[in-house]
């Protein structure tokens, strides 16, 4: 009888471990939603074509997901009576935005598979079809995860680097999600494409020091030097190639011409420094290890098994 005891008790570490564990794989949906790519990939280039700073809005969407507590689909989530959502968060409010694009294709995906496509998920092929649609590389998606039930304002406060970031604190928030400065590089890469508005580099084109003289003076005409003025005025975070997902962003940085501190302060450190340098003559190189880290990234804590749930909006829990 204690055998048998003890052979249960065993039986079901294993199946709590095992469940509490599950991977995620490229061909999760292969049975269940086949047609899931593209899906996906019609209603993103549609999207680009209105308006090619969608794709990097949507990107970074999928990026600040996976920085507050996991890749779960969190940031989609509506303010309720029971918790202040991640949208109104610093690093999201007045700036997130592509929320009503998921809804697009969330609602797409339900047509051809109901209840079968997590919002997580969605956000993580969406990031990877809005960078090749703008002329970068793709990836193998992995797929399995789960949405979570809850938002976390304070932990999206916290985890998430602002734009006046300094080496060290960019370093230290992505070693907190077990990415090195080899990742933390070659991701803000995604910065090839995307604009910043003039709240979040008026300080570095007004106070700091590195930063190329006339280029902070081109800012200069769009961003007045007064809070509250010309806020929302944008700028490109690669003014060289805006709307193409290339390599470039690294040259830029290379000739102190970032329109953020935070950007700008990847060129003060030496590791960080070697990084940029290589890609901004490699651009193979910066292609390959962008797509790899994007894969790291994905990998943060996902919900799976019988964690959370597959929303059926993902501005809600079910």
């Amino acid at each position: 009888m204690a055998r048998l005891t003890c052979f249960l008790a065993l039986a079901f570490v294993i199946v709590f471990v095992g469940s509490s564990s599950a991977q995620l794989t490229t061909n999760f949906y292969e049975k269940s939603c086949p047609h899931l790519f593209p899906v996906v990939r019609d209603v993103v280039q549609s999207a680009i074509r209105k308006e090619a700073r969608m794709g990097a809005s949507l990107l970074r969407l999928h990026f600040h997901d996976c920085f507050v507590n996991g890749c779960d689909g969190s940031n989609l989530l509506d303010d309720t009576s029971s918790f202040k959502g991640e949208k109104s968060a610093s690093p999201n409010f007045q700036s997130a935005r592509g929320f009503e694009v998921i809804d697009q294709i969330k609602a797409a995906v339900e047509r051809v598979c109901p209840g079968v496509v997590s919002c997580a998920d969605i956000l993580a092929v969406t990031a990877r079809d809005s960078v090749v649609g703008l002329g970068g590389p793709t990836w193998d998606v992995k797929l399995g995860r789960r949405d979570a039930r809850t938002a976390n304002q304070a932990a999206a406060n916290s985890s998430i680097p602002p734009a006046s970031s300094s080496l060290s604190r960019l370093i230290s928030s992505f070693q907190n999600q077990g990415l090195t400065i080899k990742d933390l590089v070659a991701l803000y890469g995604g910065h090839s494409i995307g604009q910043a508005r003039c709240t979040n580099f008026r300080a570095h084109i007004y106070n700091d020091s590195d930063i190329n003289a006339s280029f902070a003076k081109s800012l200069k005409a769009n961003c007045p030097p007064k809070n509250g003025t010309g806020d929302n005025n944008l700028a490109p975070l690669d003014p060289q190639t805006p709307n193409k997902f290339d390599h470039i962003y690294f040259q830029g940085l290379v000739n102190k011409k970032a329109p953020l501190h935070s950007d700008q302060e990847l060129t003060n450190g030496a590791s960080t420094s070697s990084w940029i340098q290589k890609y901004s003559t490699n651009p193979s190189l910066f292609s390959s290890d962008f797509g790899t880290s994007m894969i790291k990234m994905g990998d943060i804590k996902p919900l799976t098994g019988s964690n959370g749930e597959i929303r059926k909006n993902c501005r809600r829990i079910n």
